[in-house]
């Protein structure tokens, strides 16, 4: 099958999501935290990119549909898994959106089953976009902290402000919009699904 621009930068981003993972959790890499970063933003363009591209270029299709959601979703959980492992991000966190990932995804199957494609929603495209910006800000506090701790007078800001209740804060946005934009894709599926059969 012969991929189009769009879709192959979708590919891409999906290619591209372990390395980033890696690169953050190698820890005896200097500044891994701003390489993780640099990664994770090229990754998150190419989201941006392909869907402009599509769209300017009719170039929207089924595959693609199913496809980019899936590649955010590698993404940003590969994102929250490594924040995970380096005590940045509550279990209970990964928990809701790893749950609402899995049921959006098998209702998307299900819908494919039938021949209906059902799009993202306005609330899981917000949620998709803060997860990716709060990434970007708790990485970059990462380097920070570790490489350039912040002090004003005789407050040492990192010994005050923990990084992790400051990552865990922003993460647990993105929870509560997974578990909104979950129960709305529910409801609007059953408008297309049906359940009963």
């Amino acid at each position: 099958m012969k991929l189009n621009t769009p879709n192959k930068l979708t590919v891409a981003r999906m290619i591209i999501t372990p390395v980033f993972l890696a690169v953050m959790l190698w820890e005896r890499l200097p500044h891994n935290y701003l390489a993780a970063l640099i990664i994770f933003s090229i990754a998150s363009i190419t989201d941006a990119i392909d869907g402009r591209l599509a769209r300017k270029n009719n170039q929207i299709t089924d595959f693609g549909k199913l496809l980019d959601p899936i590649a955010d979703k590698m993404l940003t959980t590969a994102a929250l898994l490594g924040f995970m492992k380096i005590g940045l991000c509550n279990i209970w966190i990964v928990m809701i959106v790893l749950t609402r990932e899995f049921v959006i995804a098998s209702i998307r199957m299900t819908a494919a089953a039938g021949g209906v494609v059902i799009p993202a929603n306005f609330w899981g495209k917000l949620k998709t976009v803060t997860q990716m910006g709060f990434t970007v800000v708790i990485m970059l506090l990462c380097e920070v902290y570790r490489y350039a701790p912040v002090v004003v007078g005789d407050l040492n800001i990192p010994d005050k402000l923990s990084l992790s209740n400051i990552s865990n804060f922003l993460l647990w946005i993105t929870a509560v919009l997974a578990a909104i934009s979950g129960v709305i894709y529910i409801i609007d599926s059953r408008k297309v699904i049906d359940y009963t059969k």
